[in-house]
Parts: structure tokens; sequence; C-alpha cells
């Protein structure tokens, strides 16, 4: 039978994320102890090593976005990306929750590897229960000597779904409008106040004190070889088990919905399956044979993005579904570059015209040259990934649109 495997989540609501205390008496605070007696290259090297992998989305290898940082500017920092906006993930929240000084650990591993001594958390603004948890886990963290001279601060969001963008998170901290910047230059080389920043998610930050203790090799054979250790999977929908999981990489999609999950609610058929938020892309049943890895994701037009599961059972409308999508990232589009502010509004205006009935075959046409344009033209992730709900039902279930066309 399909089992957790639980790395982060652990000591999970065995000790108080608050106290450094606790986090000390299981071990918490050596993975530090031991980077700083590392060389800061062999540091970068022994992360590479591991094969971390971004946990937020993008999959690039922590090791390697850490040695972009040029090392002559004196002021550089570390972000903390927890602003978490796809909805239906809060696994970074579980994490903040369950194991916070795990993920000041980490922040301050990455700054003696870069030559940082602040760092900034980016909350959500929707969790201010969070900041609240993380300012008084800070607090005692420095009290107790454990971070040493790193400091770091809480800051909020006010609710903008871009932010989760590296470079729009930065703009927001810096008090500017949260828009994407244009890149080259890279964060790591001109980042928060135009000094080298380096900006990971919660889940990859709080991984770094248990490859530090272990040891590389032991996180590169846990699960796929490719995106190795494990991941938070939040699943929810028509799903008996709505909550969390952490699973090694390797883990099958179907033992994700029908083990740990205990199956689709009420004994139904499953319809779809979306993983990674909102922008992900829908899995039709015949593709749940598939490792949740970020690799093996992509190779089935997918991707693993936050870890979220979206179940949809037999009665579900697929293109009701996409259309309230559609409607979501119209909204959400910050509206600074036009293939996204023009092709999310357009999108929407489609997508409801065909869930209203009142559309045609070049309403399809359209909505795959509109997608098209948006992937490859958009400036940020928002716009290129606020077609792939759309695409993939195209793909997998195109029928649900044929039968609403006029």
């Amino acid at each position: 039978m399909a089992q957790e495997y639980r790395v982060l989540l652990e000591y999970a609501d065995k000790i108080n994320p608050e106290k450094a205390s606790d986090y000390i008496k299981v071990g918490g605070y050596k993975g530090l102890e031991k980077a700083r007696s590392m060389n800061p290259k062999d540091l970068i090297e022994e992360v590479k090593k591991s094969g971390l992998r971004g946990r937020g989305g993008a999959g690039f290898n922590a090791g390697m976005k850490w040695s972009f940082v040029p090392q002559y500017p004196e002021t550089k920092y570390v972000v903390c990306n927890l602003d978490e906006g796809e909805p239906g993930t809060y696994k970074d929240r579980i994490i903040c929750q369950k194991n916070a000084q795990a993920l000041l650990e980490g922040m301050a591993i990455c700054g003696y590897a870069i030559g940082s001594k602040q760092g900034y958390i980016y909350c959500r603004g929707e969790y201010p229960f969070v900041v609240e948890l993380l300012k008084n886990a800070i607090g005692n963290a420095k009290e107790s000597g454990a971070l040493g001279e790193f400091d770091i601060e809480v800051r909020m969001g006010a609710g903008a779904y871009v932010c989760g963008e590296e470079t729009a998170l930065i703009e927001s901290i810096e008090g500017h409008r949260g828009e994407p910047r244009f890149k080259p230059p890279f964060p790591g080389v001109e980042g928060l106040w135009r000094m080298p920043t380096v900006v990971n998610n919660v889940e990859t930050f709080a991984c770094l004190p248990y490859i530090l203790t272990n040891g590389a090799e032991w996180f590169a054979g846990i699960g796929a070889k490719s995106y190795p250790g494990t991941k938070v999977l939040t699943l929810t929908g028509d799903i008996e088990n709505a909550t969390y999981f952490e699973v090694p990489t390797d883990y099958l999609l179907r033992d994700v919905i029908y083990e740990l999950g205990g199956g689709v609610k009420g004994g139904k058929k499953l319809k779809a399956v979306q993983v990674g938020g909102t922008s992900g892309a829908f899995i039709p049943p015949q593709n749940l044979d598939t490792p949740i890895d970020f690799d093996s994701m992509s190779a089935i037009g997918a991707a693993l993005g936050s870890g979220a599961v979206f179940v949809m059972d037999e009665t579900r409308d697929i293109v009701d579904i996409v259309n309230r999508i559609a409607k979501f990232f119209e909204h959400e589009s910050c509206g600074q570059c036009t293939p996204c502010r023009e092709g999310t509004f357009r999108c929407k205006e489609i997508m409801e015209k065909i869930n209203n009935g009142r559309g045609s075959l070049q309403d399809i046409e359209n909505l795959k040259l509109l997608a098209r344009v948006m992937m490859k033209a958009s400036l940020c992730g928002l716009g290129q990934a606020a077609p792939i709900p759309i695409t993939s039902t195209l793909t997998h279930f195109e029928y649900e649109y044929l039968r609403k066309l006029v």
C-alpha cells in the first residue's frame, strides 16, 4: 500500500513551530551549523549535488540559482516566496504552521552560501495568522542565537496573484505596484533594491536543513532521480480525504488520489484532475499512472507546480470550470503587457460565450490562436500559463466544448 514519507513534516504537531528550543531538540539548526563550517562555494556545490529543484513551480536547480549570485557586492538579499496565491494550494502555510524553524534555518543556510545577512519572507495578504506565527518564530530564533547575525523580516502582500512571480514580488516589497520586471537582469544579479537576490519558495528553503544534516546523496536517493526529495501535496475537490500529504517525488498520481486521498467522493467516477493549481493542465483518467515529479508531469503536458491536486468527478461540467478559471485570470492580470491583459479578457469573453451555448467552431479556433500568442509573448508566468486549462481541456475533453456549440 502507498505510504507517506515525511521529512519536512516528520514532527508536525509534535513540536511548537514558534520555539527554536523545540526544533533544536529534534535535530534542528545542525544543518546551519554544518553549513557554516564549510566554504560557501562547497556549500553551493553540496546543494547542487543534492539535486534540489525549486518547489514553487519552475523546478530550477536551487544550487545553480545560488551560483549566479556575484561575490563582489557587499549587500545581498535572501527572499522567501510565501505568496501562495494559487487557489487550492496551502502547502507552504502548512509547512510554516508545522515546521517554521526549518524555513528560517534554510534561509540562513542560503544567506551564508551567498554572503547575505538579511532575509525577507513575503507572505500573502490572506495569511495574517501566519505572519504573526513567523514573527514569533523569528524572535525566538534570534533570542536563542540560532540564526547568528542573519536577520529576517516578514512583509505582507495585498492579495495580488501576480506577486507570486519573483520580480513582481520584489517590486511589492520595495513598495511599488506588483508588476513583473523585464529579464534579464535576473534577481540573482539585480533583484531587491537592485542588489543580488535569491528568491526561493518556502518548501525549497525548508528542504535545506535536512540536506545538510543527512547529506546530498541521501536527499538525491529519495524519489525521482531528476527531481529528488519529497513533495507536499494538497488535495481539494471531489476527494474523500481533502487534506495534505508529503510523499516521495516518484509517487504515482493514481496512488495520491485512490490511496492517500481515499478515492473520489461518494464512489463516483473520476472525470479529471488538475495538478499544480489553477494554471495547471487538466489530466484525464488514462494518465493517472504518471509519477508526480516535475519531468514526468511535463512529459504528459502537465506540471507539478505548487503541488495542488484538484479532483473532479463525473458530474462536473469541464467547460463551466474552465470558464470560472478564465474569469479568475482576467481579474488577476496586472495589465502591464498586452498579450496577457487583452488575452485573458478575450479568453474570458469567448469562454463565457461557449459556456452559455452561443459559441461556434470559430470561437474554439480563436481560443487556440490566443493561447499560442499568450504562451509565447506574455511577459511573465501568469499570461504564459493562463491558457493551459483551456488548451489541455480542448485536447482531452473537446467533446465537452462541442456539445455546447450552436
